[in-house]
């Protein structure tokens, strides 16, 4: 178990997301120095330097699938036109649009879903845990692991990446703002459903929307 204090000092000095640090500090066993070592070889470090750099320019782009059955349109910022012009940059904003149409998040990062939204959540996950027998201490243990689980599956930047589901997409972004030297932010985005709240026939889309670039 990764201390918070072990945490918040890897934070400081790299200035990673708190995620991040933990994740690093998980998979070095607690070593500060290779924590930092592992950070800066996922080029997490250097992205996080750049966090604080006004991002004004980039694209909105769409992405249509299955005749019109699903739409996405995503604005991604950086910070130069130049950039925005820039063919490996415009592929990462076409990836993130795939992924909101196929593992449809509700929210770009969990400081965004409301705290009625994660009440709710917790009630019901509560809810579960004690009609599974569970006493209300190991209850609430296990709410905390679910509720993350939680996030992880409606907020876009801590959801795997399709294409490498090894990666979330906060650290594809991560990747790129590393190697090509600009601060990037995932705006905003919308997602739209053909007949959305009408009952149908449930569908694979993760595998459909696959299909479909493999296709392209």
């Amino acid at each position: 178990m990764v201390s918070a204090n072990l945490v918040k000092e890897l934070r400081e000095k790299t200035g990673a997301g708190m995620m991040d640090c933990k994740k690093a500090l998980a998979e070095t066993n607690g070593d500060m120095e290779k924590a930092i070592e592992y950070l800066r070889e996922k080029g997490l470090a250097a992205a996080a330097k750049k966090s604080g750099r006004i991002a004004a320019e980039g694209l909105v782009d769409a992405y249509i699938h299955g005749n019109g059955r699903i739409g996405v349109l995503v604005e991604v910022n950086c910070e130069t036109d130049f950039v925005a012009k820039n063919a490996e940059f415009q592929q990462l904003v076409k990836d993130i649009a795939m992924q909101i149409a196929a593992a449809n998040p509700l929210y770009i990062r969990r400081e965004e879903v409301p705290e009625e939204v994660i009440n709710k959540e917790k009630e019901i996950l509560m809810a579960q845990a004690i009609n599974e027998g569970k006493p209300a201490n190991i209850a609430e243990k296990m709410v905390a692991g679910r509720i993350d689980k939680y996030f992880k599956e409606v907020c876009l930047l801590e959801q795997p990446f399709i294409k490498n589901p090894d990666q979330t997409i906060q650290e594809l972004l991560n990747e790129k703002i590393a190697k090509i030297g600009e601060n990037m932010t995932i705006r905003r985005f919308v997602r739209f459903t053909l007949g959305e709240g009408i009952e149908k026939k449930e569908e694979n889309f993760v595998e459909e929307v696959m299909k479909a670039s493999q296709v392209k």
